[in-house]
């Protein structure tokens, strides 16, 4: 299998604080949610915030985090759903300011990788959400950013070229290949960071609008072999980057991630 990744490339979930994983086995029987960040961090070395994006980050929240991983442990942080899903009109620069406050304690002991902007599906890339979002990018300015587009219309070198310029990275997502759907792509927009973010290809569950049918998917060999070469490719345009499994259903993520790990790095 191919083994061309960088070793600075850092694997992890989509999310850590599911209880289906103690059935799972990765979790121990018994254990409280309030440890499973402890013991997730005894195998990986880097997650992806979830709850950030249901609710306003706390700094007194991070702080209590930061306090069960070594200093070493990253993170990567969504965007708060009111800023990209359930937009007010004049009312999310207060949100940012919010949000700038509740993420500072990982700011400051630099284990910040990104701030994850996931924007909704049925965000296009039309004059308004063009400037809107634009206008979302100059006030989360000197924040790390990664943005995952959802749409396909964002598919374009306009689009790439700007996210250069701002160094923002553009995230790598791999879903079903459904017609609306922003593609697999190999695209690097930011030197300091890759972002890759594998949602597995459940194309039934995704029709069926079921977010446990979503994500209830196994990658296989041969598709880490795929994925892996591109991966690879895109590392060397890169000083860093992080590779995150969304698969968490029946604990497919962790089983997934553990071997990427093993064949791919």
């Amino acid at each position: 299998m191919n083994r061309s990744i960088k070793p600075y490339i850092q694997v992890g979930t989509s999310g850590y604080s599911y209880t289906e994983w103690v059935d799972a086995g990765f979790y121990p029987k018994g254990i409280k949610s309030a440890h499973m960040l402890a013991h997730y961090a005894g195998t990986f070395s880097v997650t992806e915030l979830n709850f950030t994006w249901y609710q306003m980050p706390k700094a007194r929240m991070l702080e209590r985090m930061r306090g069960q991983v070594p200093p070493e442990f990253r993170f990567a942080a969504k965007l708060t759903r009111t800023m990209t899903h359930e937009v007010a009109s004049g009312e999310w620069r207060g949100q940012v300011a919010r949000y700038r406050e509740g993420i500072a304690p990982l700011m400051q002991s630099r284990q910040l990788v990104a701030v994850l902007v996931q924007l909704a599906p049925f965000f296009d890339r039309s004059p308004t959400n063009r400037r809107y979002l634009a206008a979302l990018m100059d006030e989360l300015a000197g924040l790390p950013l990664a943005v995952e587009f959802r749409h396909r219309s964002w598919m374009d070198d306009r689009v790439f070229a700007e996210l250069s310029r701002r160094k923002i990275t553009l995230v790598t997502v791999d879903a079903p290949d459904l017609p609306t759907l922003f593609p697999f792509l190999d695209v690097v927009t930011n030197p300091d960071l890759i972002y890759v973010r594998l949602h597995g290809r459940n194309l039934q569950g995704w029709r069926s609008g079921n977010m446990q049918k979503k994500f209830d998917y196994t990658y296989s060999d041969a598709e880490f072999e795929q994925l892996s070469g591109t991966i690879g490719q895109m590392a060397g345009e890169a000083r860093s980057g992080v590779v995150f499994f969304n698969n968490h259903v029946r604990g497919q993520a962790v089983e997934n991630g553990l071997r990427f790990k093993e064949k791919c790095l």
